[in-house]
């Protein structure tokens, strides 16, 4: 199931948004141009390594350039290809620019870093002795989707379903399209837990999640109101 976009008007331009989205476009494209074995210094610098985290391992001088803590943020903001980027910043540029709309733009910032961080500690926790770098902004996406689904459940996600060598297009409440997705996080990670994830933090996207439901009660405008359907909830695309 692959969102497309969402009928949930908004009433400020979501220039944080699309901030992060160029932002995460232009380290991509930088990391593009290493070669393999400088790629992977770069991941290991700027990745959020469980093990490293804890005090479990230590990198070595000449890798280590920022104090470890900031790897949480740094992370966020490094993809591990093609399409780990545009799957991410998909589902960022539908769901996100709803989210900036209720907070503004400065309370986003701090939403998104702040869901990025709780979500990347949830894989830590999970997996402390990993000297697997994290990277990726699905975790405060994540988050950005649990807020969603406390705050437009009822809005309309046009989405396309494979059916093997067809595809169909679709309408589907926003409810019924998050809350299949954070089932399915949940059963990977439960799947994954003990045997490794395949090379995806399935903890993380379900730590993002879960703070992204609690935290949007104090980042949100007082007047915004939960489970709200948007004014465009009966207009259909043509």
């Amino acid at each position: 199931m692959i969102p497309l976009r969402d009928d949930n008007p908004t009433t400020i331009q979501p220039v944080i948004c699309i901030a992060f989205i160029a932002v995460n476009i232009l380290v991509f494209l930088y990391q593009s141009t290493l070669l393999p074995q400088f790629e992977q210094i770069f991941v290991y610098r700027y990745g959020a390594i469980p093990a490293v985290l804890f005090g479990i391992e230590t990198l070595p001088p000449e890798v280590q350039v920022l104090p470890t803590t900031l790897s949480l943020i740094t992370s966020m903001f490094l993809h591990g290809g093609f399409m780990h980027l545009a799957g991410n910043m998909l589902y960022l540029w539908i769901f996100g620019n709803n989210i900036e709309d209720v907070m503004g733009h400065s309370r986003f910032i701090a939403f998104y870093v702040l869901t990025g961080i709780m979500a990347a500690m949830s894989h830590a926790l999970i997996d402390s002795a990993s000297v697997v770098p994290m990277i990726g902004a699905s975790g405060a996406i994540s988050g950005i989707l649990g807020a969603y689904l406390l705050l437009y459940p009822h809005a309309q996600v046009l989405v396309l379903i494979p059916f093997g060598f067809f595809t169909r297009l679709m309408h589907i409440r926003a409810g019924w399209v998050l809350g299949f997705w954070f089932v399915m996080q949940v059963l990977s990670g439960g799947m994954s837990a003990g045997r490794g994830g395949g090379g995806v933090a399935w903890f993380a996207h379900i730590g993002g999640f879960l703070a992204g439901m609690v935290l949007i009660r104090f980042f949100k405008y007082p007047h915004i109101r939960f489970f709200n359907p948007p004014p465009s909830q009966f207009r259909r695309w043509d």
